[in-house]
């Protein structure tokens, strides 16, 4: 189940929603127990909805849960032997992460140095790399006695099951909400942003990222064999746009359901395409994932103290894999690995004496560039798109890159809009109109607001409806 699709918004969502305020209310009129109630609601859903397309592997999350819950409890309570115990931890989940994730992908590295091991076939559980990297970030977060560690199970279950970041993020720090988990409060403010910060992911998603996704297949898929340099440069910047307002659109739908429940999530993007080198790129793509290996593999390794090069090469590497058991993912993470590791010392150095567009427009390349990686899983692939990348191919254009540029004409322009920090601007303009009425600023933007939350429910409903093309690319990771 995905939060784009008419069952979770219309079945799912609701009745989710009419339990939780059952509960709530229930709580508040006779059990007084806080939020115990609401949070066995959460986890409930949260069970079902990761359990909707592959139930087994409830219980693999279960186990997760549990073997974390003892080696927490066990680090916070031993004087002795934590740091072995926090070895044993990280070990059971970078275990199960590697047996279910990358055991095929290692045997079939093996077996091509001439041996013949049987590959094992086993089914990639949806969400996996965010859940383990949740339950690691909770281990070290205790052994460093950053975060408390949690007594109650139900409540580190809740921690790992909340289906609002289950199974594509951002991945949530426990510190971030272990005080939301027991005390929380919810007012009208935070139900009217987070209803209108999902339904902002929602459009992302289904009216941005869902048509982008045609154009990209049609030429980098479908198209493949007879690409042009015009055809191969249209389908990765339609990509290049797809993805993002596919796993932003994600993330913003996922802090908009922890804020109506009382859940501060942080961001996960900050305008990405408006950077001006890629070290700035990924200060802001994926941030919930780049702070990760900052923290918890980066910065041990000796960060920017000593042997610096080598701690982004080994950093960027563990990003590739990270995102796929693939060859192409471990040169995407290498490729932008050497790229950080040269500017450290080359462009970052004489970054303000080079103007702002020239910056951005290498940055672009660069990044699209390392999308065509990310896309091709298959070498021979790889070598068709590139060849037409750069230019090595008969045909420069044809009619079929014409009509992917008018038909889609306003798709593109408003794509390339809402890369950019539209709703700050809008905000700070509607501030500048109103002047010194406050109240006026205020119902302006809610109105405006309302209005744009109706239309984009319309529009998303409205295309969901016999829609062949709605998974989020970032839920096979």
């Amino acid at each position: 189940m995905v939060f784009s699709d008419l069952f979770f918004l219309f079945v799912f969502l609701p009745s989710f929603m009419l339990c939780y305020l059952m509960a709530h209310w229930v709580d508040a009129k006779w059990l007084k127990a806080g939020h115990a109630l609401k949070n066995a609601v959460l986890v409930v859903f949260s069970l079902l909805f990761y359990a909707w397309g592959e139930p087994v592997y409830v219980f693999l999350m279960m186990g997760c849960v549990l073997v974390n819950y003892m080696m927490g409890l066990a680090i916070a309570y031993t004087d002795m032997f934590r740091k072995t115990i926090l070895s044993i931890g990280i070990g059971c989940n970078l275990a199960i992460l590697g047996t279910f994730k990358y055991s095929s992908f290692l045997t079939q590295a093996v077996n091509s140095l001439g041996f013949d091991f049987p590959v094992p076939e086993i089914a990639l559980p949806i969400g996996i790399s965010f859940y383990v990297f949740q339950s690691i970030s909770y281990l070290v977060d205790v052994y460093r006695q950053e975060s408390p560690v949690q007594r109650n199970l139900g409540h580190l279950l809740l921690y790992i099951s909340m289906f609002p970041q289950l199974i594509a993020g951002p991945i949530v720090r426990y510190g971030t909400v272990a005080h939301e988990i027991g005390h929380r409060r919810v007012d009208r403010s935070d139900v009217a942003e987070g209803i209108y910060r999902f339904l902002l992911g929602l459009g992302k998603k289904v009216i941005l990222a869902n048509q982008l996704s045609e154009v990209s297949d049609f030429f980098l898929t479908q198209g493949l064999s007879h690409l042009t340099t015009l055809g191969a440069w249209v389908g990765i910047v339609a990509y290049t746009l797809q993805i993002y307002f596919d796993f932003s659109g994600y993330s913003d739908m996922a802090i908009g359901i922890g804020r109506c429940l009382g859940f501060h999530f942080k961001e996960n993007f900050n305008h990405p395409y408006c950077c001006n080198s890629i070290t700035d790129f990924w200060r802001r793509w994926h941030q919930s994932l780049g702070s990760f290996f900052r923290d918890y593999v980066y910065i041990p390794m000796g960060g920017n103290r000593q042997h610096q090069a080598l701690n982004i090469l080994v950093v960027w590497f563990l990003t590739g894999m990270w995102h796929g058991a693939s060859w192409n993912f471990i040169i995407w993470g290498m490729y932008f690995g050497v790229i950080v590791m040269l500017e450290k010392y080359t462009l970052l150095k004489v970054q303000h004496k080079l103007p702002s567009p020239l910056l951005h427009l290498y940055s672009m390349l660069i990044v699209i560039a390392g999308w065509g990686i990310f896309y091709f899983d298959d070498f021979q692939a790889l070598g068709l798109f590139f060849n037409a990348f750069v230019g090595n191919v008969p045909v420069f254009t044809d009619f079929t890159v014409m009509g992917a540029l008018t038909d889609h004409f306003w798709l593109w322009v408003v794509a390339v809009v809402f890369c950019m920090p539209v709703r700050r601007w809008a905000a700070t303009a509607v501030g500048r109109l109103s002047g010194a009425h406050r109240n006026t600023a205020a119902v302006l933007i809610a109105t405006s607001r309302a209005v744009v939350s109706v239309l984009l429910l319309a529009l998303s409903v409205a295309l969901l409806v016999g829609a062949t093309n709605n998974a989020f690319i970032y839920t096979r990771f």
